[in-house]
């Protein structure tokens, strides 16, 4: 039965040898693997007038469809884990059964970046827990074993995450796994608030990423997760929706709905240097938003 927070659409599926759009990519100046992406590519010094370590970000209106900021928005980079927001809205359109326990297996487990993770090989959780976690605190064993155990398969599911993302105007976005751990994940700036404004129209979307702590209870264990985004933990924060990601190909993201102003603002920051800058850069961009706002 479909759920009630999931919003039903008929997206078409992309065939598995069906064309993908061509990518704004960019061209590389540095051959230093340690470097993102777009540092690579020399993105980082372009004009930069909110002194921003965050080297592609966007700022839009999310009623007018206004754009109030924009640095290199026009990119296609690597977004590590924001990719999660598409995992979770093809899995709630498919209206599979979130109450559907689902357990982890070897399958699971991050061979490509070793990224750690408290799901044990064995645990079985619902999938709403999975998603719960996969969200909040980007567990990507729980966002895997979502799509792996989807019954249009995980290929299926990924050729599902493609058509979603052409769906809500993403159209420069390319997916080839559900977590964000590839660095063949890559969207543009732009591309990443159209699918943060899709997100935003499920409930549960906004419930799951904005949950700042969770007891999940497995068995005798006990294990308390928090939130990826230290801010959803500030109540100064009006943060409706958000999710994070980080791999070294993309930099430390962020993308978030914020209610600054009386109105809806996405936010999306790509590739800042630390947990620290990415902080520090949505602290900057609120204050010039809030002070743009104050002019009007």
């Amino acid at each position: 039965m479909q759920p009630p927070e999931a919003v039903k659409e008929d997206s078409p599926v992309a065939p598995d040898d069906g064309p993908m759009p061509q990518a704004n990519l960019p061209a590389f100046l540095s051959d230093n693997t340690n470097l993102s992406f777009a540092r690579r590519a020399g993105l980082h010094r372009t004009e930069n007038p909110l002194g921003l370590s965050a080297t592609a970000v966007i700022a839009i209106d999310a009623q007018t469809g206004e754009t109030l900021f924009s640095r290199n928005a026009t990119v296609a980079l690597p977004i590590a884990s924001l990719s999660k927001l598409l995992m979770a809205m093809v899995l709630l359109d498919s209206g599979v059964p979130l109450s559907t326990r689902i357990a982890i297996t070897s399958d699971d487990v991050d061979r490509l970046r070793n990224s750690r993770s408290r799901l044990q090989v064995g645990t079985r959780l619902s999938r709403s827990e999975a998603l719960r976690l996969a969200l909040m605190s980007s567990d990507n064993r729980a966002a895997h074993a979502l799509a792996r155990t989807h019954p249009a398969g995980l290929d299926g599911f990924v050729r599902r995450m493609n058509a979603k993302a052409q769906n809500v105007g993403a159209v420069q976005t390319t997916f080839t796994d559900p977590t964000g751990l590839s660095n063949a994940n890559r969207a543009t700036a732009r591309d990443v608030a159209a699918f943060l404004a899709a997100a935003a129209k499920y409930p549960l979307l906004r419930q799951f990423t904005t949950t700042s702590k969770y007891l999940a209870r497995f068995g005798k264990r006990r294990l308390t997760y928090l939130n990826s985004n230290r801010l959803v933990r500030l109540a100064r924060w009006p943060i409706r929706l958000q999710k994070t990601g980080y791999i070294v190909e993309a930099g430390w993201c962020m993308a978030m709905t914020l209610r600054l102003s009386r109105r809806s603002i996405n936010v999306v920051l790509l590739d800042s240097g630390s947990v620290a800058q990415r902080d520090e850069d949505a602290r900057k961009l609120r204050r010039w938003l809030t002070s743009q706002a104050s002019k009007k």
